[in-house]
């Protein structure tokens, strides 16, 4: 008898150690909040990573003053400095952690290493500025973009497909076009906060 008790003893011991790794797994596959995951990646506020920018080129960045309207809940900066200047680019992330689709991205690099979007191109719009802006939809990148060049710099804004129908490429125009408001009383940085 003291032989059954054993055993069935150490079965439950194991049984409720099983649950409880379950349970701890369980726990632990939730996901990392946005605000810990992204400065692991060297995300941070908008505003450090503008002066991060300007302070490596010595030049201004302009930012428009419109977003997309749909909501989000962080906004992330991040200027990558990876190796002489190739690859070195400007990227402001706006994600919310309620609607996952709710995704628009700007990203800015010198001219000189721009990038390409030539066979791409869905349409081509004259900015108020004069400049051209050429948006693309390709459902392979899974954003749509408009992608235009001013000050030495190009510009690619990117919007998650699935809210097009809200962010279309009339709104991407009209925030492109928000960099030329002139903003005396308001700075850029106060939007981008």
């Amino acid at each position: 008898m003291n032989k059954y008790f054993l055993i069935l003893l150490l079965l439950g011991c194991i049984l409720i150690r099983s649950i409880n790794e379950t349970v701890d797994a369980k726990s632990s596959d939730s996901p990392q909040p946005f605000e810990e995951f992204f400065p692991e990646g060297g995300y941070k506020t908008v505003e450090s990573a503008i002066k991060d920018f300007e302070q490596h080129y010595k030049k201004e960045l302009k930012l428009p003053l419109r977003v997309p309207p749909i909501s989000f809940t962080h906004r992330f900066g991040r200027f990558s400095n990876l190796d002489g200047d190739i690859n070195d680019a400007f990227e402001i992330k706006m994600i919310s952690d309620q609607f996952p689709e709710n995704h628009f991205k700007i990203d800015v690099r010198p001219i000189k290493h721009k990038i390409s979007f030539e066979k791409y191109i869905l349409d081509v719009f004259e900015l108020k500025n004069g400049s051209d802006a050429a948006y693309i939809e390709n459902p392979n990148f899974g954003f749509n973009m408009l992608v235009f060049e001013r000050d030495n710099w190009q510009y690619v804004f990117s919007i998650d497909q699935d809210v097009s129908d809200k962010v279309t490429s009339d709104v991407l125009i009209d925030i492109a076009n928000s960099i030329d408001y002139p903003n005396e009383k308001l700075t850029l940085r106060d939007g981008w906060q």
